[in-house]
């Protein structure tokens, strides 16, 4: 895994990493692991005008990130534009909990080991007014999880999309929030007032012990909000098990016996490659290889709601391991496996990665980036 630190404008930022690679002979558009078809350019270009009114730093980024690597620029925004839109392939796992003296959020990389010396864990301090946050990546401009200078976490997982439209990827949305956001809250009226492209889950958490599951595609959006002044507290009308109507401060989306746990001091949301809450139902396509994604999730859901003995730091990096059941035992020989695990442990402030399969690897706490 690259450590990288970015300082300056968003170019600037782009620019000195694109020009440091190109230094080196390293041309990213030739390690991209899909082609940039017609349909992704056609795609991106879609994108633009979205990103132009909500986001137009990014766009600066990648602008010098091609000119660093002296390439156009239409194929990077085709490539970063259309991520997650138009997938190579769906994984990951991701989690947050928190108990009333812990607030953390935990995730697994799970992608292609024949790329993952290509990985990333960066860090931007940058000048043009976004917050300062350090994250996880497979594809540089975009993140996949991480957590800001006020400790406001995201994470991501993919999920194949039955439709698209220009908007927002899982990988921008990630990154926008943490530059853009300081709280939960916050993150939300941001996720609800921006386009979305593609289709995938947002695992958010903050240090006030408010976390929150978002799923979301091109054509609707729903969250399940777990606010720590009320166990429960969802954005949309539902029903318990027993289909009766839900006091206001208890809806979790119809969905509180399987996607989230709420006690007097605890509570959770779990993500894999599906979505569960009921609005989302008839946007999983079928026969698609989500790796293992209702195993997984049946893993995260379980473990989280039945177990409450362990410290929730070691018990959060155990489930991830591996060790409470099926998360990250790939076969390495089918092209699948665990690429880095990473908790981000809210109250305390503190940062924990492994940067290989967590079965077969250490979590070491990472000092360099400091919340406040």
């Amino acid at each position: 895994m690259y450590h990288a630190r970015f300082k300056g404008t968003h170019y600037e930022a782009g620019f000195r990493w694109g020009s440091l690679l190109f230094q080196h002979q390293n041309f990213i558009l030739e390690h991209i692991p899909f082609e940039i078809t017609r349909e992704r350019i056609d795609y991106a270009r879609a994108c633009l005008p979205v990103y132009e009114k909500f986001y137009p730093e990014i766009l600066e980024e990648i602008k010098g990130l091609a000119d660093g690597q002296h390439s156009d620029v239409r194929p990077f925004q085709a490539l970063l534009l259309s991520m997650y839109a138009i997938p190579p392939s769906c994984q990951c796992s991701c989690l947050a909990v928190s108990d009333g003296q812990h607030v953390l959020l935990g995730r697994n990389s799970d992608f292609l080991p024949e790329l993952e010396k290509r990985n990333m864990n960066v860090i931007y301090r940058l000048s043009d007014g976004t917050y300062a946050f350090t994250g996880n990546t497979t594809a540089f401009v975009e993140m996949e999880d991480g957590v800001n200078e006020h400790a406001l976490a995201a994470g991501l997982t993919s999920v194949f999309p039955t439709a698209r439209k220009p908007g927002f990827n899982a990988g921008m949305l990630v990154r926008y929030l943490l530059e853009k956001c300081r709280t939960v809250k916050e993150a939300l009226a941001h996720v609800r007032r921006l386009p979305i492209g593609s289709a995938q889950t947002l695992t958010l958490a903050d240090p006030a012990g408010h976390i929150a599951l978002v799923e979301c595609n091109a054509r609707r959006t729903a969250i399940a909000d777990f606010a720590p002044e009320n166990s429960f507290d969802a954005q949309q009308a539902g029903t318990n098990q027993f289909g009766a109507e839900e006091p206001e401060a208890n809806r979790f989306n119809g969905e509180a016996s399987r996607t989230g746990h709420a006690g007097t001091a605890s509570f959770f949301v779990c993500a894999t490659n599906r979505f569960h809450l009921p609005e989302m139902a008839d946007c999983n396509p079928p026969g698609i290889d989500d790796w293992f994604a209702g195993r997984r999730w049946q893993t995260l859901h379980s473990c989280l709601g039945e177990s409450a003995s362990a410290p929730p730091l070691s018990l959060v990096q155990e489930i991830l391991s591996g060790k409470r059941g099926f998360l990250c035992q790939y076969e390495r020989r089918t092209g699948k496996d665990t690429v880095w695990s990473v908790v981000y442990d809210l109250r305390q402030k503190k940062i924990w990665r492994c940067e290989k399969n967590p079965s077969r690897g250490a979590f070491r706490e990472d000092c360099r980036f400091r919340m406040r």
